[in-house]
């Protein structure tokens, strides 16, 4: 196959470029930053790799990326925990992930030859949080900034399917990886002061990397699967059951709780996705015959930690 790829710089794209080249595709890398896609796949290591810079508002660019690619993953987006939730920030992530999504669909229609499948990222906080109810993929959305961001971006990207194009939509949990969300909560742990935050109550539904990778390659070569997937271990966890997992993972105690005014005062509103949590189940995703290398967390976090 052919793809086209954004947000292949990030922590899930860098796997997906890896694992792409592994099996013998060929990679579109659409990026606003060619010299850190450059450094990351050098031609030498990814010979079958093409970089094309875009600006985000400029469909033409992303036009001859995607012309003649057989599927295109889209995982641009602003990362949500970058800083504070300023009504600026609010801004820049919304529209990273409406604008560029647009962009993405507009480049597919114009093109003279089509790709067969978008396959386009959302995230959990579609259904808003919750202490006790359990979401799957038929579940409404919830109410708060999250949801709302999740329900304009999917709004998108679903509007490709009128140019025949298969769509499938992940929504992703926490993705366990060397960085991402384990990098910052790894440090305390290590100097064996890490412990539950907040309650410890609230559910943490997640994945491991190397399984969301493997869906978005089951989405992009299995013809029958369409539609919303979670992206989220059939096992989430409570968060002091993630945190007793990760203290034995590097073999320090867990019992240091954080409270969650720190956490408020760090991360502001943002903060409300890591207190409250949501219990989120990939019901859809194994009907669909997709099987999980990790479903548990302690074997997860056992495998993550063990790379760095």
């Amino acid at each position: 196959m052919k793809v086209a790829v954004t947000g292949a710089t990030g922590l899930v794209g860098t796997r997906l470029v890896e694992r792409l080249k592994q099996e013998g595709h060929v990679i579109v890398v659409l990026t606003r930053d060619a010299e850190r896609a450059q450094r990351l796949f050098p031609s030498s290591a990814f010979p079958t790799l093409e970089v094309v810079a875009y600006q985000p508002k400029q469909a033409g660019d992303w036009q001859r990326a995607v012309e003649g690619c057989d599927g295109v993953v889209n995982l641009a987006g602003e990362p949500l925990f970058g800083g504070r939730w300023t009504p600026a920030r609010k801004q820049e992530i919304l529209e990273s992930r409406q604008l560029g999504t647009r962009t993405v669909v507009q480049a597919i229609a114009q093109a003279q030859q089509r790709p067969q499948v978008l396959v386009s990222t959302s995230a959990i906080g579609y259904y808003g949080t919750s202490e006790t109810a359990s979401f799957d993929e038929t579940s409404p959305a919830g109410h708060d900034f999250l949801a709302k961001v999740c329900q304009t971006w999917e709004a998108e990207a679903q509007t490709v399917k009128a140019f025949g194009v298969r769509l499938v939509i992940l929504r992703m949990g926490i993705v366990l990886a060397p960085g991402g969300a384990l990098a910052q909560m790894l440090p305390p742990f290590r100097l064996g002061v890490g412990g539950p935050i907040g309650s410890g109550r609230q559910w943490f539904s997640w994945v491991h990397r190397d399984d969301a990778v493997d869906l978005i390659l089951y989405a992009l070569t299995q013809s029958s699967v369409s539609g919303v997937l979670n992206a989220t271990a059939p096992e989430p966890v409570r968060m002091a059951e993630l945190c007793n997992a990760l203290g034995k993972a590097v073999n320090r105690p867990s019992w240091l709780p954080v409270p969650g005014f720190a956490l408020e005062v760090l991360l502001g509103d943002a903060a409300q996705v890591i207190l409250e949590g949501q219990r989120v189940l990939p019901q859809q995703t194994r009907a669909a015959g997709f099987q999980f290398q990790y479903p548990e967390v302690a074997p997860a976090l056992q495998q993550v930690v063990g790379q760095l």
